[in-house]
């Protein structure tokens, strides 16, 4: 093994906090390695079975990465002899960490669309911190990669007022890219795409006024130890104290009672199963006898029971924001639209 290749070796690191594959960190750090010249045009690269013993890793993970590199035409392969480098005309991309709270259905949509608007312009490592701030600080702290850009969604269950201090000590400030919360008293300027959520439920719920009027009350099912941004119940309460209605939060939907002339807002999409089997089980009618609106739009609510009225962010939208500001270069923070779809639900 030449010194050239043990020093591109030394360079590799695959992280298991990622969930970003293996085989695409190693194809990231070989394709690192030919941007700044540790590998050169027609270098042999390690076997599949050398570079497996380095760094630890599955023989069907290099075999993976080197045919992910073959097809991107970065490196070919002599029979008999191995893996080269084929060759050095490799475009600079952006290294970009996506740190996500938690993995559904909207936030694949706003990673779909990031990813979509960047193309061939960023190498993304997507991470996963469960909404809880001490993981994310122990991500933060042993991520073995420096990235141009980290892409934070902040929701956090519990440490709320620890964010603004985490992102401070272990992000730079012009490599934050802030995406669906703000989080105040981060130092310098940073970029934000985020939601107005006080806001947005208050206009939404005024904007389906006319369909709610046939109920006497509202109620918000907000779970305890949420990581929804409590903003979110401040909006609503402002809505249903301006226009007279009966309202109160359900911690725990298991403990509700359904009522009739209720519409009920619900924010988790585990309870939005929980919620519409209770009202079934009562044999009531929904849009009827009880209105249910729905947090988030996802393509499969426009069908549930005939639609969901939905009230949700444009995550497409969202995701596509995100990429321009770091294609531009940008430092904005800008405001997502926010959308209420009324459907047959109330």
């Amino acid at each position: 093994m030449t010194s050239k290749v043990t020093d591109f070796l030394k360079t590799i690191q695959i992280s298991d906090f990622s969930a970003t594959p293996k085989y695409q960190q190693l194809a990231s750090a070989i394709i690192d390695a030919v941007k700044n010249g540790t590998l050169e045009k027609d270098d042999m690269l390690p076997s599949i079975n050398e570079l497996s013993v380095y760094v630890d890793i599955s023989r069907d993970t290099v075999e993976k990465a080197y045919k992910f590199l073959k097809n991107s035409d970065v490196i070919a392969s002599i029979p008999g002899k191995g893996y080269y480098v084929a060759t050095t005309d490799v475009k600079q991309r952006h290294k970009i960490a996506l740190l996500l709270n938690k993995l559904s259905a909207h936030k694949k949509i706003v990673y779909d669309s990031f990813a979509k608007e960047l193309a061939d312009e960023a190498a993304l490592d997507l991470f996963v911190y469960n909404s809880d701030i001490t993981y994310l600080r122990t991500l933060l702290s042993n991520l073995t990669k420096t990235y141009d850009y980290y892409v934070l969604f902040p929701h956090f269950k519990e440490g709320r007022d620890q964010a603004s201090e985490i992102i401070n000590k272990y992000i730079p400030r012009e490599k934050l890219v802030l995406l669906g919360k703000y989080v105040d008293d981060i130092q310098g300027d940073f970029a934000a795409v985020y939601e107005n959520y006080e806001k947005d439920i208050y206009s939404a719920l005024e904007e389906a006024l006319p369909a709610l009027s046939k109920y006497s009350t509202i109620k918000l099912i907000f779970p305890d130890n949420s990581d929804y941004p409590k903003s979110i119940i401040k909006g609503f309460y402002k809505f249903a104290q301006q226009y007279a209605f009966n309202h109160s939060l359900v911690s725990d939907l298991d403990k509700e009672r359904i009522s009739v002339g209720t519409c009920y807002i619900n924010i988790a999409e585990d309870d939005l199963v929980k919620l519409l089997d209770k009202i079934i089980g009562k044999k009531l009618k929904i849009g009827v006898d009880v209105g249910v609106i729905s947090y988030n739009e996802t393509p499969l609510k426009k069908f549930i029971l005939n639609g969901i009225t939905t009230i949700s962010t444009d995550f497409e939208m969202m995701g596509k924001m995100a990429a321009e500001l770091i294609i531009n270069k940008s430092k904005d923070h800008v405001e997502v639209p926010f959308y209420i779809n009324q459907r047959p639900s109330i």
